[in-house]
């Protein structure tokens, strides 16, 4: 079992000053094995919302929770949003003998009323799948291949790997999408899903996706949103400022798990990976993911103006900007739209992350940066 130290720490800091704590992500991403880690050291009573007895134990959800002490873990609340405004008077208890961990796999925007119930009382954690820091540099395209799922990751060969993911789509649509009170075909959602596969990095084009599906537009930006607030689509806003050139307005679209991005796009082994017109893309999606894993979300944008000059990442932290480019090359260069934008977006630093071994100067503010280097960078961005 790997032992995920870094969210153990999170949890355990975010209880201490919170009455309740969720933690979220999508399916199958650790995040009960993760909730029993926590639990080892405290007492615990835990209920999984998929158990129909645990479902029975909570009938009467006042009189079953208020008599709880210590850690009290709600496992896929998701399936009973009653249960936020039980919450709500628990955590306001004056000698609070219990503490609330809630795990859901849909995000607050698609658990209707989480952030109004809970509101002041509630701190958020969200686990992501599997990451270099975690496994080591060694697993670096082991792990961009299967992607961060620890049952896809943890395979026994790259058939069962590929197997799990297939099966963990189908039931995603077919069975967690319906479980959210939400009517869509599942082959309608696998079709949309397969098709921003193909927009991977690229600017979000929703009528373009509308003509293909034959239908409105806000048909197609409710689609997004469902994958969005389930952890599977990443949308990457864009900033923009008064510089006098005319900039992209719409996000950019990512599927966030590398391992289910290929399966969408039918890669199956590494070489089929190498050897694909979505390499490029793949890349930077894997290593996006990784710089916000250690970086974290908030503040993090791209650039991208009508006259080509463009950044893939752009972070702000403690009042400096910092400007991130994805390149899968051994030796990237400086680019023309990276001096575009170190002059247009008044870069503090910047770094172009690449697969190969060696970090090298390109530039002043520029420094090419081996993936498997970047934890040099969390002192800087976190």
């Amino acid at each position: 079992m790997i032992k995920r130290n870094r969210y153990i720490n999170q949890i355990t800091k975010a209880l201490h000053n919170n009455p309740i704590v969720a933690l979220l992500g999508p399916r199958q991403s650790g995040k009960t094995t993760l909730a029993r880690q926590v639990a080892e050291n405290d007492s615990s009573v835990i209920f999984d919302l998929e158990k129909q007895a645990d479902q029975a134990r909570l009938a009467n959800p006042e009189l079953a929770l208020s008599r709880l002490k210590g850690l009290v873990i709600i496992d896929e609340i998701q399936r009973r949003p009653e249960l936020f405004s039980v919450l709500r008077p628990l955590a306001d208890r004056p000698d609070n003998p219990a503490k609330f961990m809630i795990l859901g796999s849909a995000s607050p925007q698609i658990v209707r009323g989480v952030s109004e119930s809970l509101a002041g009382r509630i701190a958020f954690v969200d686990l992501a799948g599997f990451d270099l820091g975690e496994l080591g540099v060694q697993n670096m395209y082991s792990l961009w291949l299967r992607g961060g799922f620890p049952r896809s990751y943890l395979a026994n060969d790259e058939e069962a790997s590929r197997a799990w993911r297939e099966n963990f789509i189908r039931t995603f649509l077919e069975r967690d999408i319906p479980l959210l009170g939400i009517r869509i075909p599942a082959e309608t959602l696998r079709r949309f899903w397969t098709m921003v596969a193909h927009y991977h990095a690229e600017l979000w084009n929703a009528a373009e996706l509308a003509r293909s599906l034959g239908v409105s537009e806000h048909t197609i930006r409710h689609y997004l949103d469902i994958l969005s607030g389930a952890y599977m689509v990443r949308q990457l806003p864009p900033w923009w400022e008064n510089l006098g050139k005319r900039q992209y307005k719409s996000p950019k679209v990512f599927i966030r798990d590398s391992g289910l991005f290929h399966s969408l796009q039918g890669i199956a082994r590494e070489q089929d990976l190498l050897a694909h017109p979505k390499l490029g893309a793949s890349w930077e999606g894997f290593a996006l993911e990784q710089v916000l894993i250690l970086a974290g979300e908030q503040q993090a944008f791209f650039w991208r103006t009508h006259a080509g000059a463009e950044l893939d990442l752009l972070l702000f932290r403690g009042g400096r900007r910092y400007g991130i480019e994805f390149k899968y090359s051994g030796s990237p260069a400086m680019t023309k739209s990276l001096h575009s934008a170190l002059t247009d977006l008044n870069l503090d630093q910047a770094w172009i992350i690449h697969p190969g071994e060696q970090a090298y100067p390109l530039h002043d503010k520029v420094e090419a940066l081996p993936l498997q280097e970047l934890s040099r960078l969390a002192p800087i961005l976190t």
